[in-house]
């Protein structure tokens, strides 16, 4: 875990310990139940778990995600280089919603990543790519913090089932639809 000092000041031990669980895990009970601890620091967990035990939650969560996020990007000031990003992001999201909501997880988790990372970029600019941005986002807002803390734990590449992937990108998504 990365920064596991640094978040230990702004997370409880066993919101840390379900995150560990929630990566290595590989039977689906218990992934749900780690990811639905991990939510307890995203907001209400009891909001979350419908999503990953039911289609019509899941698609609900996914739109409310795709307006948030798109609201977030579209209300962003950008320097001119980067009004192109700005268009390709809003692009990637509503084929990545398209795509999940046609059960397509794995696939997109990479597309997933990239689409954060990118918007993140877009409103905080160069201080996200840099060593520094994990502490400044946690100590300007620690919800953000703990939410860009899951992200960066979050293997860039990985093999997991569809149903994983799905719960652990769910979780993000509940973040940023409530954020």
């Amino acid at each position: 875990m990365n920064n596991s000092e640094l978040i230990k000041e702004f997370v409880e031990n066993r919101i840390i310990i379900a995150m560990e669980k929630l990566i290595d895990a590989t039977s689906i009970e218990e992934i749900k139940k780690a990811a639905v601890i991990v939510a307890s620091a995203f907001g209400s967990s009891s909001e979350f778990e419908p999503a990953v035990n039911t289609i019509e939650a899941g698609k609900r969560l996914t739109e409310s995600f795709k307006k948030n996020l798109s609201l977030l990007i579209q209300k962003t000031w950008v320097e001119q280089d980067d009004v192109a990003l700005k268009e390709q992001v809003l692009y990637k999201l509503d084929q990545f919603c398209e795509a999940v909501n046609s059960n397509k997880w794995a696939e997109n988790f990479k597309l997933y990543l990239q689409i954060l990372n990118d918007a993140i970029y877009l409103m905080f600019g160069t201080l996200s790519k840099t060593d520094e941005f994990d502490e400044y986002s946690l100590r300007i807002d620690p919800e953000f913090g703990v939410f860009w803390w899951f992200i960066e734990n979050l293997p860039r590449e990985n093999d997991w089932s569809e149903d994983k992937s799905k719960v652990v990108l769910l979780l993000g998504m509940f973040f940023l639809a409530n954020y």
